[in-house]
């Protein structure tokens, strides 16, 4: 019996191990809780399907893009590959691209996912809800 608790154990922690090297990069986690007014002239660009704003908070700032008419996506600016790079702030470059310019790494805006290495992890997503006016980005 004691046998089979070991077995047990140590498939426990292998499948553990597998687990962690398939998950997110670890971007430094910071509380977000932010209210954007999209009446703000520094945000009208969110009032607009396709419209994005560079938003201070996060662990490098944070970029907001407008989906549709009331849903919006939130990600944190820290590019996931090299995490420890100052350099490593994604921008956009395009109407659906963002890009770290320092390693070369492109997401995808509308779901934060990898379009081009080197980077292997999606941008860190924030949740966020929309009441017509305000905007929330938090996690």
């Amino acid at each position: 019996m004691k046998l089979l608790n070991r077995v047990f154990f140590l498939v426990f922690l292998a499948l553990n191990s597998c687990q962690t090297s398939d998950q997110q990069a670890v971007i430094p986690f910071v509380p977000v809780d932010i209210q954007v007014f999209t009446s703000d002239p520094l945000y009208i660009n969110l009032n607009f399907v396709g419209g994005f704003a560079y938003v201070p908070g996060g662990s490098r700032g944070i970029v907001v893009y407008k989906v549709d008419v009331n849903n919006f996506v939130a990600f944190d600016r820290h590019c996931t590959h090299d995490i420890s790079n100052p350099c490593g702030i994604v921008e956009f470059e395009d109407t659906f691209t963002l890009k770290d310019y320092c390693c070369g790494s492109q997401f995808l805006v509308t779901d934060g996912s990898v379009l081009s290495q080197p980077a292997n992890f999606p941008l860190q997503q924030y949740n966020t809800s929309f009441n017509g006016e305000i905007l929330r980005i938090f996690n």
